[in-house]
């Protein structure tokens, strides 16, 4: 009999966890590199919300608090779903998880029996697939392309759709791509959506408040009222709060999906951090201004790595809508040698050699089931990210 699980065999960890790891390590042995793998805000925490979570440990809420939240930030959660998405949840309709990841596992071990499909787009934030997996059920991928912006068409949608679909994952500003559905594109998957009641949404937003220029953010629910009860909202304080360390993410849906992802938390964590979720009450609640500044400063980095990137010999980069990553296409370099005799022959092996010759770590198209091409993330600061971008140029170039 053997001693682990065979769900094992269905799950690949995580690529770009193992990308930043890498990195550190390289810059502990002495090597100069610069990390772009890594999908989190370089600024910090705002203060009013760290003071909130020390006034919360000053007044003891140290306790084990209830495994869906605490009324204050559950009331929280529904009156930011109101305010930003003119959606209407009762605080009894949400539900705090230790990050997004686990608001995610938490709706697939709930509802995914073997045999179930979840539909979703490429490319795909590498944790999509391999969470449907451990929960036994079927990913289905449906490729996009760098001419629709990384962007599902309804036609493509409507051809995933078995009648072993379960759900239809949705990312939006997406990871890796960063690209963003206007209402209208929105409108033309959900209108496919109307058409098969069975098939449940459940709409990743985290990235929501990072979009630029005139672009305006929409989730599904909202676009398409009548799949309000067959939809999960998702979000969390992660990315436009700078709080990736605090572990909070929620969600929004039907009461009996809500209760039945309740019990499943009830015994697999309890509840999420006490101090966290009062710090989450204060960033939800609190002052909200910090978050334009921080989305200029961002696209203002969106804009220069494009643009360096697409000085880069054999590199086509997309400006996308949202979020903090540009997923350029590195086709035109596969069949190039390296000054050191290696032939480019995958996007892995394009972002190995860069690693290796110049020090700069990005992620691997084919991670996020999309290639060839890479994820860079610049949420780092401008002298950095030119820099890198720098090395990229050098790196193309030195390819013959």
């Amino acid at each position: 009999m053997a001693f682990l699980a065979a769900a094992l065999d269905r799950v690949k960890p995580s690529a770009t966890i193992a990308v930043t790891q890498k990195a550190r390590e390289l810059k502990a042995s002495g090597r100069d590199v610069i990390g772009l793998g890594a999908g989190e805000p370089d600024f910090d925490t705002p203060d009013n919300i760290k003071e909130a979570a020390i006034d919360a440990i000053r007044r003891g809420e140290t306790k084990y608090t209830p495994v869906s939240g605490i009324p204050e930030l559950r009331q929280a959660i529904a009156a930011k779903f109101k305010r930003e998405n003119n959606l209407d949840y009762k605080p009894e309709q949400t539900i705090v998880g230790t990050g997004g990841k686990q608001i995610l596992f938490n709706a697939f071990m709930a509802t995914l029996n073997p045999g179930d499909e979840v539909v979703i787009p490429a490319p795909y934030w590498v944790s999509y697939p391999e969470m449907v997996a451990i929960c036994g059920g079927t990913p289905v991928f449906v490729d996009t392309t760098i001419e629709t912006g990384f962007k599902l068409t309804p036609e493509a949608l409507d051809a995933a759709i078995t009648p072993q679909t379960k759900w239809f994952l949705f990312n939006s500003p997406s990871n890796p791509s960063g690209a963003a559905y206007s209402r209208a594109e929105l409108k033309a998957l959900t209108d496919v959506l109307m058409r098969h009641p069975h098939v449940w949404v459940l709409t990743d937003d985290m990235y929501e408040h990072l979009v630029y220029g005139d672009f305006t953010f929409t989730t599904p629910a909202e676009v398409e009222p009548a799949l309000y009860d067959r939809t999960l909202t998702m979000n969390g304080v992660s990315k436009a709060y700078a709080m990736t360390g605090w572990r909070i993410g929620y969600a929004a849906g039907p009461v009996a999906l809500i209760k039945a992802m309740d019990m499943i938390q009830g015994q697999q964590t309890s509840g999420a951090c006490s101090i966290a979720q009062w710090a989450a009450v204060e960033a939800l609640n609190g002052p909200q201004d910090f978050i334009a500044t921080n989305r200029s400063i961002f696209e203002g980095r969106r804009d220069l790595v494009v643009s360096m990137l697409n000085q880069a010999r054999g590199i086509e980069c997309p400006s996308p809508e949202g979020a903090f990553y540009v997923y350029p296409s590195c086709r035109g370099l596969i069949g190039k040698t390296t000054k050191a005799g290696k032939v480019i022959e995958t996007d892995e092996d394009f972002v190995g050699a860069l690693l290796e010759a110049e020090g700069v770590a990005v992620v691997h198209g084919s991670a996020f089931g999309l290639g060839p091409n890479f994820r860079i993330s610049y949420a780092t600061s401008e002298a950095l990210l030119e820099e890198a971008c720098s090395r990229i140029q050098r790196f193309c170039a030195s390819l013959d």
